[in-house]
């Protein structure tokens, strides 16, 4: 996976480059961003103790070392005032490219008009971000719940009780449960009976799992919204 990122960070990145070099119609100040010296660029995370950011980070300092240019890693914490005030740091600093995974799609807004407006180019990586984006990279999060609950549904022979087991609420996460919801919902003898926050975390997802399984005795299937998740969720029903 870490390699297969570093291709595409690496890919994305040389195009960027070339687009702050020559000012493209990426964003049309960006010419005035071509200086001396290395590319600068700014990556803000919402969270980079997950595994999955753990590799998107090392995959992007890889890519950005094999362009010549320097990185400025922040995370947000899941705190969206946190991340705004990250990236207006990064802008005071004089980035020239703006790599952003929100932890709240309409509360970044703000940040990325300042960085469009300072003729930053700004991607969007795993999530939307509302504002004038040059481009996003990610996966369909809302497809990812509702493939991965359709085949649930399937599994169980389209009836029966399941659980979601939930997460931090952030946009990846949203998406997922709602396509899951939605995919769910077309099956009429499928009955949600559960949804609770396993956080994303191995050890808290196995708890909150186990009660569930307590709780709710009938259970048939269960869906995570994460590897982590799923990992605790195995270990618990095991």
């Amino acid at each position: 996976m870490t390699t297969r990122l570093k291709k595409g960070f690496s890919a994305v990145l040389c195009s960027l480059a070339v687009a702050v070099a020559c000012g493209s119609a990426l964003n049309v100040q960006a010419a005035d961003a071509a200086k001396t010296g290395p590319l600068k660029i700014g990556a803000s995370f919402q969270e980079i103790n997950n595994p999955y950011f753990v590799t998107m980070k090392d995959a992007l300092q890889d890519a950005t070392a094999s362009i010549g240019a320097t990185l400025l890693v922040t995370d947000a914490r899941h705190d969206v005032s946190k991340q705004i005030s990250d990236i207006e740091d990064m802008l005071q600093k004089g980035i020239d490219i703006l790599i952003i995974n929100p932890t709240d799609s309409v509360g970044v807004q703000s940040a990325v008009k300042q960085a469009h407006d300072k003729g930053v180019v700004v991607v969007a990586v795993d999530a939307q971000a509302n504002g004038p984006l040059d481009s996003f990279v990610g996966s369909k999060n809302f497809d990812a719940g509702a493939q991965a609950c359709d085949y649930l549904a399937k599994n169980i022979g389209g009836k029966g009780d399941v659980g979601i087991l939930d997460g931090i609420a952030v946009v990846p996460i949203l998406e997922r449960v709602r396509g899951c919801k939605e995919a769910l919902g077309k099956y009429k003898d499928i009955k949600i009976v559960s949804i609770q926050n396993g956080k994303q975390e191995r050890d808290q997802a196995l708890t909150v799992t186990e009660n569930m399984l307590q709780a709710q005795p009938t259970l048939k299937g269960l869906f995570s919204v994460n590897d982590n998740g799923s990992l605790g969720a195995l270990a618990a029903i095991e």
